[in-house]
């Protein structure tokens, strides 16, 4: 099924109906309460059936409000092979009963080109995933096992949310072939959008909490996707992100958020899949607030 499967149309469906929100399944084993953690004869069933489980409550009870899913491969790489496991089949499980809904692997891969060749089979030809995240350091002709797959999306990392990112990411650098300045995450949104995009299955990666930045590469690369991590727990505003962050349709954002609604605070006699639905609920309401107060 993931072979059949293009981003570029799942994402342009998406948006057309008004679905901006991005549930990020960071789902941290620990995290989840001794209650929910199903019983098992081994500690390989426990964490790959724990995890599985709440991720797909999670799905179920957000699948009809969300615009994409975006694990961290991190979360599940931490615990071993029964995790990857799980990832793998919530990746199964969302194609199955959601198949319009995109799911980005948050991998922020990058090394050499023969290297990244396995990455990219594993990203997508193993766990299925429609899109991944990657770190432009190694350059373009690096990253071309992952844009060969020309139906898969690849979000390169431009300005991230970390308060340490601007000791690089905001240096001063002359652009190629030119005696032009920029900052290197100006640079590096021009060379995805002019260089690396010749398949139309580009975007970058900017965090909420730096809207003056995100306008600036929204002026860069024009109408292309923006991944956009950092709102609720992270403190991104979101009116300032969506004001900063949409393209000329209105649409352009992938609006992420994940421990504020996988692991969000139950109300009373509330389950987690529950308070997952009404945190989503929420961010997708108010983003639609934003969009139609700004029209």
């Amino acid at each position: 099924m993931c072979d059949t499967r293009d981003f570029r149309e799942l994402l342009a469906a998406q948006w057309a109906q008004g679905k901006f929100v991005c549930v990020g399944l960071d789902t941290d084993f620990d995290k989840i309460p001794d209650t929910l953690h199903y019983r098992a004869v081994n500690d390989y069933d426990v964490i790959h059936k724990t995890i599985l489980h709440y991720n797909c409550a999670i799905v179920d009870a957000t699948r009809d409000i969300v615009g994409f899913y975006k694990p961290n491969i991190a979360f599940y790489e931490g615990y071993g092979q029964s995790a990857l496991q799980a990832l793998g089949d919530t990746i199964e499980y969302i194609n199955n009963v959601a198949p319009a809904v995109p799911v980005i692997l948050d991998a922020k891969r990058a090394d050499i080109g023969s290297t990244n060749e396995g990455y990219a089979r594993a990203a997508f030809g193993i766990y299925g995933a429609d899109a991944i995240t990657v770190n432009p350091y190694f350059g373009h002709e690096a990253l071309e096992p992952f844009l060969r797959w020309d139906k898969k999306g690849v979000f390169v990392l431009c300005r991230t949310s970390n308060p340490g990112a601007s000791v690089f990411q905001d240096s001063i650098v002359m652009r190629p072939g030119t005696p032009a300045q920029s900052l290197l995450y100006q640079l590096i949104a021009q060379q995805v959008a002019k260089h690396w995009n010749g398949s139309s299955n580009c975007g970058v990666v900017v965090g909420a909490t730096y809207p003056e930045e995100l306008q600036i590469v929204r002026t860069i690369v024009g109408d292309m996707p923006i991944l956009i991590p950092g709102i609720g727990a992270q403190g991104g505003d979101l009116e300032k992100t969506i004001a900063a962050g949409k393209n000329s349709r209105g649409q352009g954002m992938i609006i992420n958020s994940s421990r504020g609604i996988i692991f969000a605070k139950q109300q009373e006699d509330e389950s987690y899949a529950d308070a997952a639905r009404r945190e989503t609920l929420t961010l997708h309401q108010s983003i639609t607030k934003c969009l139609s107060s700004k029209e």
